[in-house]
């Protein structure tokens, strides 16, 4: 089989990451983990080259920005059809940026495309209206990672079960730190992610301030800067809330690898996910379960539905309620321990080898059909 352009197509599909995530240990975001996680033998994974060894999953191919271009996206996305070389895959699966994979798809208008979406798509260049929204599905396959990112992508749009698919993210249980028992655990409290606002960074420690005093041998931990990266930059929002964390007795540890959040988590007796952006998924609170912290998180998104019985809902900015469900945890070791029994059964619904057979399945279907209309848009 050939192309418009006469390049062969191979048998193996080209994942294609977002412009700011390295497809590297220590250097990753959420999207490029998950990648790595999903990554068969003869996927290709292509992104900006990070400074380390790329994860040995699939095999990497670097890419470098057309020179030209009217936008970075522009450039980026005729940097990804340069990178493909002289075979093309039979398949290309663009993450989280509707913007690129448009510019991909009027390049190679032929070409079986699968768009997966883990963030909101109204908040997505290229996607925000139904219109945008439409003329996505006019030349690619649309997933979401979960509900609430379908049901986002789907409002303003005629419902059909099959116009969108759910392609929840997953966690490589096999691959986890052994959970320490609920009664042998440090009794620290642990927020782990990025330290902003939409994380509600500053309501875990408005949180901890209140209840640390009424709990003594109870400690609290952040782990987390700005964004991913040890080159993660100084921002207003920590310089405020160092003093407050300091103040109340809460050690911040700055970014760390993500084996050492995981680490972390296995050995915390409690985990705290306030965020108050609705979050698509949710992954720390996946993570957190998995690893069998008793986990309280926030409602916003999809989280309610990625915890459901593994966990307590607590809004991280209703008077008292988050610094309440602290303190019935912490005040309640068979609680605890019955969050952490339910959180990693629910934890292991969303395991790699599941994930990696609806993965599967869903591309040998995006193969088989393409485009929602008979035929793609054109160029």
């Amino acid at each position: 089989m050939t192309t418009p352009d006469d390049r062969p197509i191979s048998t193996d599909t080209a994942i294609i990451l977002p412009q700011r995530e390295r497809y590297a240990p220590g250097e990753a975001g959420a999207i490029a983990l998950l990648a790595a996680r999903l990554a068969g033998r003869d996927d290709r994974i292509l992104g900006i080259a990070p400074a380390g060894a790329p994860y040995p999953a699939g095999s990497f191919t670097p890419v470098r920005p057309a020179a030209f271009g009217l936008s970075d996206t522009a450039r980026y996305a005729r940097g990804c059809v340069s990178a493909l070389g002289s075979r093309l895959p039979d398949l290309i699966e663009v993450h989280n940026r509707p913007d690129v994979a448009l510019g991909i798809a009027r390049a190679l208008p032929h070409m079986p495309m699968l768009l997966v979406l883990h963030n909101d798509p109204q908040g997505m260049r290229d996607a925000r209206t139904p219109e945008a929204r439409i003329a996505l599905l006019r030349r690619m396959r649309i997933a979401g990672v979960s509900d609430w990112v379908r049901a986002r992508f789907l409002d303003g749009l005629p419902s059909s079960a099959d116009i969108m698919a759910v392609l929840p993210n997953c966690i490589d249980c096999k691959a986890l730190p052994n959970p320490v028992p609920m009664a042998e655990r440090r009794r620290e409290i642990l927020f782990a992610g990025r330290i902003v606002a939409d994380k509600g960074a500053d309501a875990f420690v408005r949180a901890c301030a209140q209840i640390l005093p009424r709990w003594p041998g109870w400690t609290a931990r952040m782990i987390g800067a700005d964004r991913f990266g040890a080159d993660t930059p100084r921002t207003a929002f920590l310089d405020a809330l160092v003093p407050q964390a300091r103040a109340a007795g809460i050690v911040m540890d700055g970014y760390r690898p993500h084996d050492v959040v995981l680490n972390a988590m296995a050995q915390a007796a409690v985990v705290v996910v306030p965020s108050r952006w609705p979050e698509p998924f949710g992954l720390t609170a996946l993570e957190s379960m998995a690893t069998g912290a008793a986990l309280i998180a926030s409602s916003k998104g999809a989280l309610s539905w990625v915890v459901q019985n593994g966990g307590l809902i607590a809004d991280p900015d209703e008077p008292a309620v988050l610094e309440t469900a602290l303190e019935h945890v912490l005040s309640d070791l068979p609680l605890r321990e019955s969050l952490s029994a339910q959180g990693q059964a629910r934890a292991r619904l969303f395991d790699v080898a599941e994930a990696r057979e609806r993965l599967s399945v869903l591309r040998a279907d995006v193969r088989a059909r393409p485009f929602l209309s008979p035929e793609p848009a054109g160029p």
